[in-house]
Parts: C-alpha cells; structure tokens; sequence
C-alpha cells in the first residue's frame, strides 16, 4: 500500500503530516480527527469567529492565513504558527498587506484565504473587497510581511485557488464567478496568466448538479497533483427549507488540460453532521480550505470550516479517495 501510494502522489513528503488512523468501522471516504475542532472560535480575544482558513508546511513546521472575524464582524486576515498542525497561535492584529498601489491596498475586507507555494514563494489569494468581492493576490516568504499586487478579477468572484505550479507555462487558478450578495448561483471556471497579474484565457470547469452541489459550487484546497490527474477537493451547496447546506467532494482533472473533468463524485464526501458543523453562525457547513499530503504515504489532512465558526480537520488516504472518486463518479 506505501509503494502505491508513493507512485500517486507527486510532491514532497511531509513525514510530520498531522494524522490519526481510520476509526475501527468507518467506511467513509474521509474521517473527522477526533480533536474537532482543533481551532475555537475564541483562540484570540478580538475574534468572534475563525474558519475557512489555509495551512501549508513551513521549515519543518506549519503556517498559515486565518479567517478571523472579529467581535465588530469585520471579516479579516491574521497569521498563525503551528509546531504541529494541530496547536495554533494566531496573531492578534490582522496581516497589514504591504502595496505601491493605495487605491488597491485600501482594506475593506478580506475572508476565505487560501496559500500555494510556487518556485520561491507563497502565494496568497483571498476573497478581497474592491467595490465587491473580487480576487486578492498577495505574497510571502516568511509569514511575517506580506506584498499585496493587483486583484485578479473584475468583481464579483469568489474562491480563488491556485495550482501549485506552472502549467503550459503560465500560473493558472480556478475561480467561482458570482455576484455582489450571498450567491445563490455559481460554476467553477479556470483562467491563466503568465505573470500573476493579468489574467484571461478563461475556461468552464463544472457546474452544479443535483443534490448536494445543487445551488452552486467552489474550489476547496490547493489541487493535490497525482500520478491520475489534478485531485480537486470542492464544496457544493443545496438550498434546504432551513437555509443552504455546504459539503465537500472530490474530482479529478486533467494534468495538462485542468478545465477537463476526468472524474467527479455524485456522493459527497463530507457533509455537516457533527454538533460543531451544525450549529454555528452559519449552521450546517463544512468548508474545505487547505490540505497538507505525504507523498511517502499518501496521506492527506484536510482542514475545514465548521458552521463558520471554528476549524476542524480530517483525513483521507489518496490512493483511496482517487478510488471512491472513480468509483462514484457522474458526469
């Protein structure tokens, strides 16, 4: 099983991945630590709420960019440090984006930001405010300062997540075009550029389906790159008669050709079931964002938003997943 799983994967390894093994009897595609949530709502004094939030490796630890809404419901952007992916510290203060441009660096706010690192630095991308939500770009090598360039997008978009390298030569992300509300609509949709600054060569990537991805759909996490194809992680909404329901699937994408579908789950892989994913300030949600893999192992961690409230954290093994994703899979 180590020799497979060493052959799907391409990328590092990640020895101090954080992991627990699948509980005796679970049959699930992916499984909850059972140390949810690993981040509350209150870690520091200011915020109300913190979730939706990214996590990579960093010099044999973990940083990341949280989601932080404070007690004024300012949806904000701090750093955190980890030893072990599962105890966190977050800064109190918000990241102050560093930018030439004072028209662009003016803060509005900032929420659902994901990291990628790409050749020599750690790309930061977010959902930011410039009259509407739109796509922030910024920059990092140490965590600490972070250089802000141009916005990615016209408003309204949403979900902006990188691919962790070039592709035909140029960076690549995918993106959910939306509007200026709480959208009740949204497809999946990738665009090119060849210098993170001007961006085209759009392309359709999928739409909503019936059921669980219904009402709209978004990337989650950092595509995982595998012998198989580009594993895309992504959450899909329904309308209830009790409000929308976020859960999260998985599909496969072409490797030189990423708007291709090769693979698609009809099941979800995830939906809210635990009390913390429930209830909340936005019940029933889980919200994938980040995902650490093991290359040696296979294994991956996924963190998640619980209810727009905390973060919690679960776990898949690829050769397995990539398997229920092709086994599950509807077009």
């Amino acid at each position: 099983m180590a020799n497979t799983a060493k052959k799907t994967i391409i990328g590092p390894d990640l020895p101090n991945i954080p992991w627990e093994n699948r509980p005796k009897g679970c049959a699930d595609a992916a499984w909850r630590s059972k140390r949810n949530p690993i981040i509350p709502r209150d870690l520091i004094p200011t915020s109300n709420s913190i979730f939706n939030s990214a996590v990579v490796p960093f010099k044999g630890e973990f940083r990341g960019v949280f989601r932080c809404d404070d007690r004024c419901r300012n949806m904000q952007l701090h750093s955190g440090r980890s030893r072990d992916g599962i105890k966190w510290e977050i800064d109190e203060q918000r990241i102050r984006f560093q930018c030439d441009d004072p028209e662009i660096a003016r803060w509005g706010y900032g929420y659902d930001p994901r990291v990628c690192w790409i050749e020599d630095r750690y790309w930061v991308t977010w959902c930011n405010c410039y009259h509407g939500p739109t796509i922030g770009i910024a920059y990092t090598h140490d965590f600490e300062t972070y250089h802000q360039i141009e916005n990615a997008y016209l408003p309204f978009n949403r979900n902006g997540v990188l691919f962790p390298r070039k592709i035909g030569g140029k960076y690549v992300m995918l993106s959910r075009p939306s509007d200026n509300g709480h959208t009740p609509f949204g497809d999946i949709f990738l665009s090119q550029s060849p210098d993170m600054i001007h961006w085209g060569c759009h392309r359709f990537v999928m739409g909503r389906k019936g059921g669980w991805q219904s009402t709209k759909i978004g990337a989650g996490p950092i595509p995982i790159e595998t012998t198989e194809g580009w594993l895309m992680i992504y959450h899909g909404v329904l309308t209830s008669c009790n409000g929308f329901v976020y859960s999260f699937g998985a599909a496969l994408l072409d490797i030189e050709q990423p708007w291709k579908v090769l693979y698609r789950t009809a099941p979800y892989i995830m939906s809210p079931w635990e009390t913390y994913e429930c209830v909340g300030d936005t019940p029933n949600v889980v919200f994938p964002c980040a995902a650490l893999t093991d290359a040696a192992t296979g294994r991956i961690a996924i963190y998640y938003g619980g209810a727009d409230t905390v973060v919690g954290l679960a776990f898949a093994q690829v050769d397995e997943l990539i398997e229920f994703v092709k086994a599950n899979s509807e077009l």
